[in-house]
Formats: C-alpha cells, structure tokens, sequence
C-alpha cells in the first residue's frame, strides 16, 4: 500500500513562508500525477498545484507567483514552497499521487498550514 507523509505545516505571519514536503513510501515515478490540495475550514478541498510524469505543471491562479513545486527523485519526496503567505491561505494541505491503468488514487494525512495577519 502507498503511503504518502505531509510535513512542514505550521503557524506564519502573513508574508512568511513554509516549504511542505510530501514523503512517498515508493519512488515517485510510480505516479503519473502528483499534485498539492488544500481545504479550508467550510470549503471543499481545491488543487493547489499539479504536475505530470510527462512535465505539465498547473498551478492554481490563486497561488501563481508565490508556490513552487518541486521534487527529489532520491528522496522520493515532493515538496511545495509557499511563499508570501495570506491569510487565506489558511488550511489543511494535502498531498495527492495518481496512477493510470490501473487507476489508483492516493492521499496523504494532511498538514496544517495556518497564517496570521
């Protein structure tokens, strides 16, 4: 079974950072997506960003300019680097990894990034 581990959440200002990393429990070849969520308290969970095995990245218009996804082969880790923080970007964030034929779709515990104004 695939596991995939969120860390690097926490309290920060508003224009602050954080970098979440996402621990995958095998090498993250395996996923022909992998991709960053969030979900704020009385909202449904919305992509964050996204990238593909084939090299196409999306990134959601809310967070363009201020996250950057990356990736360490070696480490079979993803991480998200967020960058002058709001307030509403408050939420719990969640790590995603998709596999096609056959479908599988996998979900990390989520880590809570919370940000003060």
């Amino acid at each position: 079974q695939v596991q995939l581990v969120e860390s690097g959440g926490g309290l920060v200002q508003a224009g602050g950072s954080l970098r979440l990393s996402c621990a995958a429990s095998t090498s993250i070849f395996t996923f022909t997506t992998m991709s960053w969520y969030r979900q704020a308290p009385g909202n449904e969970r919305e992509l964050v960003v996204s990238f593909t095995s084939s090299g196409i990245t999306n990134y959601a218009d809310s967070v363009k300019g201020r996250a950057t996804i990356s990736r360490d082969n070696a480490k079979n880790t993803v991480y998200l680097q967020m960058n002058s923080l709001k307030p509403e970007d408050t939420a719990v964030y969640y790590c995603n990894a998709q596999t096609w034929r056959p479908f599988n779709n996998y979900w990390g515990q989520g880590t809570q990034v919370t940000v003060s104004s």
